[in-house]
């Protein structure tokens, strides 16, 4: 298999000759934090106190969100992420942006979570999506788990590639993951849960 370029140093590289835009491709990785924390707590208090949906109900809908992150996560780590045609030199362009930088510089702490200029449409794509499939006001309920889910792979990114776990789950969490890196790109496409890989059978085979 060939070997792509990777760079273990902390160094980062220039992707756009815009300051502004370069400025907007990194960031610290609680920013995260900030900004979708206030979101799961109104959704929480409005499913809750104001429509309210019922204390059964919204924890149903919560975990069923987070559920679906897990699966989200997976398809679009695999097939947006990592869609790549060589004949296609714009898509090639938007993978680099995306996510072929994080492979070549995979320590770069500022581009290991989604920026606000990506996580905010994202987010706000998703929120309408659901609020139009789902039944009225359900959302509430939902939303904040599929967001809960969002910080956990985003923070558990961050982490797997600085910190080091002593707990054997983490352990493998991080394991699977930098097969993804080192090994084969091709395979291990969830980050915060290996489930889908071993459904979709795109996982490892671990020693």
């Amino acid at each position: 298999m060939k070997k792509n370029y990777v760079s273990n140093s902390q160094e980062s590289v220039r992707m756009f000759k815009s300051d502004l835009f370069e400025n907007l491709s990194k960031v610290h990785f609680t920013v995260p934090l900030f900004i979708f924390v206030p979101v799961i707590i109104f959704c929480a208090y409005k499913a809750l106190f104001q429509i309210p949906i019922g204390i059964v109900t919204f924890i149903e809908l919560f975990f069923l969100g987070l559920f679906v992150w897990t699966f989200v996560e997976y398809i679009m780590h695999r097939f947006v992420f990592h869609y790549m045609p060589p004949d296609k030199p714009w898509a090639m362009r938007l993978h680099f942006i995306f996510h072929g930088v994080h492979h070549d510089y995979p320590s770069d702490a500022k581009r290991l979570v989604l920026p606000p200029s990506v996580s905010i449409p994202l987010a706000a794509g998703f929120y309408f999506l659901f609020n139009a499939i789902l039944p009225a006001n359900y959302v509430f309920g939902f939303f904040p788990g599929f967001i809960l889910g969002y910080l956990i792979y985003d923070i558990s990114h961050y982490a797997i590639h600085h910190f080091n776990f002593k707990g054997n789950i983490w352990k493998k969490i991080k394991q699977h993951h930098m097969l993804h890196h080192y090994q084969d790109p091709g395979k291990g496409y969830g980050v915060s849960s290996p489930l889908w890989d071993k459904i979709f059978r795109s996982d490892f085979i671990k020693k």
